[in-house]
């Protein structure tokens, strides 16, 4: 109960803490820190899907990063076509995310181990180079929107304080989602596929049916992502797709806790915070972070969200 409580507490801190930050920007007049905490919860909302299929599934993606690009490019091509509504260009990029999943999902899932890392890899980057031959779009110097998506005056993207609320309520509704899945018959399931696939199946349950479920519903959770990180930085370019950002995606979950609601939004927030004070004190500031991550990474077994546990029963 102890370990309960103190995993709980630093939780609701956090959370706190995220609602209230805008009341600080404003108090303070630190424009700065509202942006870089929107562009941390909305890395922390694909962070979030990404723990689905990997800290609850078992499926070690390595492409995530690739439905953050479709989801922003899905933004970014229809503003340039002159479609601005946020309530077509939404649905639209949670549907080519949906779709790229459900074509991934079904090759990457009949292998598995280091087979199914690679194929999920490889897709991403086919996605890369995709969209760095899209000359009409940009290529590999990237695509600005010019206009924030519009939703018919309901709420301004342009305001940083309702954007930022816009992406938090994201974040939530997809944690609150994750909650449901991981805690109703289906998501019990698909636990059951990680911890034993044969045993499952020997019990007449379809195996890849609902890993493929699963693997679409993070997919378009990440798309999600990927339309709010386009209208927060106005631009989109193929290197949101690169493998370094699912390897970031990756970090995030596994440093803040695999298999756990809240993690995933912890590791973000420390991995964003330390990258952005790191890059401050100096330019080599990765030679820095990969160690520390590594050390992390190697004695705060089960994450953060571990440690806190550990630290409570201690």
């Amino acid at each position: 109960m102890k370990s309960l409580s103190v995993s709980k507490a630093v939780t609701a801190l956090m959370l706190a803490g995220l609602v209230l930050l805008p009341l600080y920007s404003q108090l303070s007049g630190n424009i700065f820190i509202l942006t870089l905490f929107t562009r941390v919860i909305i890395l922390a909302l694909a962070a979030a899907s990404l723990n689905l299929i990997m800290g609850f599934g078992g499926m070690m993606s390595f492409g995530h990063a690739a439905y953050l690009g479709i989801g922003g490019y899905a933004v970014g091509m229809l503003a340039q076509e002159g479609v601005g509504s946020g309530f077509i260009q939404f649905p639209v990029a949670l549907a080519a995310s949906a779709i790229y999943a459900l074509v991934i999902g079904a090759l990457s899932l009949r292998t598995r181990g280091v087979y199914f890392i690679m194929i999920t890899l490889a897709f991403a980057q086919m996605a890369y180079y995709v969209a760095s031959g899209l000359a009409r779009y940009g290529g590999d110097d990237g695509l600005t929107v010019y206009k924030r998506s519009d939703f018919s005056g309901l709420i301004d993207l342009s305001n940083r304080t309702q954007f930022y609320y816009l992406c938090l309520a994201c974040l939530f509704g997809v944690i609150f989602l994750i909650w449901r899945i991981v805690n109703s018959r289906f998501g019990l399931v698909v636990q059951g596929l990680r911890s034993n696939e044969q045993r499952m199946q020997a019990i007449g349950f379809p195996a890849k049916r609902y890993q493929l479920v699963c693997f679409v519903i993070s997919g378009t959770m990440c798309g999600l992502a990927g339309a709010l990180l386009a209208n927060n930085t106005d631009f989109v370019s193929p290197a949101v797709m690169y493998w370094t950002r699912s390897g970031d995606l990756m970090v995030m979950v596994i440093l803040g806790g695999m298999g756990t609601l809240f993690g995933p939004v912890m590791g973000a927030v420390v991995f964003l915070l330390l990258e952005e004070f790191l890059s401050q004190i100096t330019e080599y500031w990765a030679l820095i972070m990969g160690p520390l991550l590594l050390l992390i990474v190697l004695f705060g077994r089960g994450g953060i969200m571990g440690v806190l546990g550990r630290a409570g029963r201690g």
